[in-house]
């Protein structure tokens, strides 16, 4: 088995507080170039295209501009231009790719499709020469730097912080521009927990939940996939708002549950939830100080409810990096997995 410090996946987790320095540093130009044109449009919608942990960084965008500008924010399958062909009317609409290769045939062409159907484009991309930032009218490089494990860490992070500091710009948001600026140090704090008492209660484990609430819930989505992408083990991922609706009949005694817990409004609802599911058995881990029944995974806070949830999936990584490597599996060579999947 590779030594544990050689793994591509557990050096990229290491470099996260770098390269997202990187892009503060680099690449902020082009991030407050889109935040005018955004903010100068005024656009009375905002689409999102993408995949995977793509998807997720998205859907953390989702919440933090729902939150911060009233805007509402909709997914568009890719396949709905790619497939189907499909003409979108979008008209006054800001439509935001996220891609790390900017390769994939589907979003490329619903990138394409959507700036011929009036939407001003940007692309969030870790290649500024991509085939879909050619086609998009902003580019935001996010600055990752070369990213050869197949699992998605530098550049998920980096596409999140992107999409924040959009948001703190055009919003004009001091206070979110100071959390985000401060992110780097924070997240050098986060790479060291690894929460050794989660690895231990996975042992044998062949299912879970990850649970999350408003922004937390795209960090528990990107956590439930790369669960099954590193360490082979099936996590399925819920607002904890839907769990007790269906899904917590299948949870038994032992059962474990990942609740990502930020410093926000939704801390005291996801917390009375993850207290209930403890109490039926299961072994629930949160990211939170205020537990009783559950266990207390420790975590680097922020200062900033929409920065928080960003140093909990660092942590994160750190941890299902080593789980993997402690369980005799390769994370840099998840089965069945390439760097870059293109889908049509």
């Amino acid at each position: 088995m590779t030594d544990l410090k050689t793994s591509r996946m557990f050096s990229e987790i290491r470099e996260i507080p770098d390269a997202v320095d990187r892009l503060l540093t680099d690449g902020m130009d082009a991030i407050t170039h889109a935040a005018v044109a955004a903010r100068t449009l005024d656009p009375a919608v905002v689409a999102t295209v993408a995949r995977g942990s793509s998807d997720q960084a998205a859907t953390f965008f989702k919440y933090a501009a729902e939150l911060t500008l009233g805007l509402p924010v909709a997914s568009i399958g890719p396949s709905v231009a790619s497939i189907y062909g499909a003409k979108l009317r979008l008209d006054g609409a800001l439509c935001i790719s996220v891609s790390q290769s900017g390769a994939s045939p589907d979003i490329v062409e619903l990138a394409r499709s959507a700036t011929a159907g009036g939407a001003l484009t940007v692309a969030v991309t870790n290649d500024p020469a991509s085939k879909l930032a050619r086609v998009s009218a902003e580019t935001i490089d996010i600055k990752a730097g070369p990213e050869l494990s197949v699992a998605a860490t530098k550049t998920f992070v980096t596409s999140v912080v992107a999409l924040l500091a959009l948001v703190a710009e055009w919003k004009a948001d001091a206070a979110l521009r100071a959390a985000v600026r401060t992110l780097p140090e924070a997240l050098g704090r986060a790479v060291s927990h690894d929460w050794p008492e989660l690895r231990a209660a996975l042992q044998g484990a062949r299912s879970l939940y990850t649970l999350g609430r408003g922004p937390s819930y795209a960090i528990s989505g990107e956590a439930a996939l790369k669960f099954k992408e590193v360490s082979q083990i099936h996590a399925e991922n819920y607002s904890s708002a839907e769990v007790l609706h269906g899904p917590v009949s299948i949870v038994s005694d032992g059962f474990p549950i990942l609740a990502f817990a930020a410093r926000d409004a939704a801390e005291d609802a996801l917390l009375d939830i993850a207290e209930k599911i403890a109490a039926k058995g299961a072994r629930v881990f949160v990211t939170s100080d205020r537990v009783r029944q559950a266990a207390r995974l420790p975590f680097a806070a922020t200062g900033h409810p929409l920065t928080d949830p960003i140093a909990l999936i660092v942590s994160f990584y750190a941890m299902v990096e080593r789980f993997a490597r402690e369980a005799g599996i390769d994370p840099d060579a998840p089965r069945h997995l390439r760097k870059v999947t293109e889908t049509i």
